[in-house]
């Protein structure tokens, strides 16, 4: 399995609203099928109760399992960078980031994202990222990374969008029990950076 990193180089100006960073509680109007219409409610991570449904939708949808100390670490010290988007009080999708000190650089990292596939394709994840993104910004980044599977086709074509490039490709050892029924092998991954908004997470395929 490949995977691949994004940046972006320059702040692009965006077709959808990012909400002033979506500090909580802002509704959206989104296209779920030609005759239906969508509210969805953006909020930032209000504490431990918000927990267990970022959780549940990472585990549900990325194929890197992760202990709830991994969760903490994130959620904890970088609460305002966590968000979830909801329909119908049902938590539909999350982005989980951090930021700071990083050779020189004040940086921000998207860790995590993630939209069910029945809600994907309707610019949640558009706006997810966007609130993250517009956060670090008003924090002091001076750039965002990420890193993404190479065969994602779909994240990768929503980060190109959102203004990130492909700065370059990692490589990593997997485990030979980690493959229960294939050989022993890399995993390829190209780190991207987004400046002027613009370490191992996973992105679900197909959002935008």
């Amino acid at each position: 399995m490949e995977l691949e990193g994004i940046s972006k180089i320059e702040e692009e100006e965006e077709e959808e609203s990012c909400g002033g960073g979506g500090r909580g509680g802002e509704i959206e109007k989104v296209n779920l099928s030609s005759s239906a219409a969508l509210e969805i409610e953006y909020l930032s991570y209000g504490g431990e109760e918000h927990l267990p449904l970022i959780m549940g939708l990472v585990d549900q949808e990325l194929s890197e399992p992760y202990s709830i100390f991994t969760y903490r670490y994130f959620v904890y010290l970088w609460p305002q960078l966590c968000f979830m988007a909801f329909h119908g009080g049902r938590c539909v999708g999350t982005v989980v980031c951090k930021m700071g000190e990083h050779r020189n650089t004040y940086r921000g990292y998207i860790a995590m994202l993630v939209v069910i596939k029945p809600y994907r394709g309707k610019g949640i994840a558009t706006q997810l990222v966007t609130r993250s993104i517009q956060v670090m910004r008003e924090s002091g980044c001076e750039e965002v990374t990420l890193e993404a599977e190479v065969t994602n086709k779909g994240a990768l074509a929503l980060y190109g969008r959102l203004g990130f490039i492909r700065a370059k490709r990692l490589f990593r050892q997997q485990e030979e029990e980690q493959y229960s029924d294939e050989e022993e092998q890399s995993d390829g991954e190209e780190q991207c950076d987004k400046q002027e908004p613009s370490d191992e997470e996973r992105h679900s395929d197909e959002l935008e």
